[in-house]
């Protein structure tokens, strides 16, 4: 008995059913694999150029801490803690922004009603961070801390301005050591970053309560390549 074929789907149809499966796909990847995102402000030049407007487009790998914790020196995306000030504009409105937040929320594409930040992981639980000794690095462990990403850094001379002197050094930071499970993390433009020393930084800090972590588990994941713009596309350091 021979069986009659299916009907073929409408030209529409098949084309639908097409968008609806790549969609899935993506979202997929960006749900569990790979997810990208724009750098929204200038707090990490000159790794990453960001601002307002357009910013450098990264790809974040979530897999990167599967069974581990972020290390000193990976440069991580993670949720924004309720606690912490955003570095740009929220985006608001309703109708179409809104139904476009949503559908970020759901599928990991496009833009969300949840915030992230990018930084540079400078301490993990156990260690201790402090800032800063005559040469005016910052310190892990009583170490000085190699940091050649670093641009626009607060002013340090010792003798003139550093951590005794009155004025004192907005470069400098308590000892404080970071509380199993948490990170403390920097942007390489020191000078602009709202960070976890963001509160060290004014005039009237606190000796060692001015220090702010974040949760390992906020970690969204490594950020692993650099693909817009194209002339700067790319491993990020």
């Amino acid at each position: 008995m021979k069986i009659a074929a299916g009907k073929k789907l409408p030209l529409w149809a098949s084309v639908a059913l097409n968008m609806l499966i790549a969609l899935v796909a993506v979202a997929l990847v960006q749900g569990f694999l790979v997810k990208a995102y724009r750098i929204p402000s200038g707090s990490m030049e000159p790794t990453l150029q960001g601002s307002a407007g357009d910013g450098d487009r990264i790809l974040v790998n979530r897999l990167a801490y599967t069974g581990s914790e972020p290390h000193s020196g990976d440069i991580v995306v993670f949720t924004r803690p309720e606690s912490w000030q955003s570095e740009s504009a929220a985006a608001h409105g309703g109708g179409i922004a809104e139904l476009a937040r949503s559908f970020g929320d759901v599928t990991g594409i496009g833009t969300s009603n949840e915030q992230f930040l990018v930084k540079r992981v400078i301490a993990t639980g156990g260690q201790t961070i402090s800032c800063c000794g005559q040469d005016g690095k910052l310190r892990i462990d009583g170490q000085p801390l190699d940091e050649p990403y670093i641009f626009e850094d607060l002013p340090f001379e010792a003798g003139s301005i550093d951590c005794q002197t009155t004025p004192r050094s907005l470069r400098c930071v308590p000892a404080f050591t970071v509380p199993e499970g948490e990170l403390v993390v920097l942007g390489d433009h020191r000078s602009v970053s709202v960070d976890s020393v963001i509160a060290c930084r004014s005039l009237t800090a606190v000796a060692g309560d001015c220090i702010r972590t974040i949760k390992s588990s906020a970690v969204v994941g490594q950020v692993a390549a650099r693909f817009w713009p194209l002339d700067r596309a790319g491993g990020v350091g």
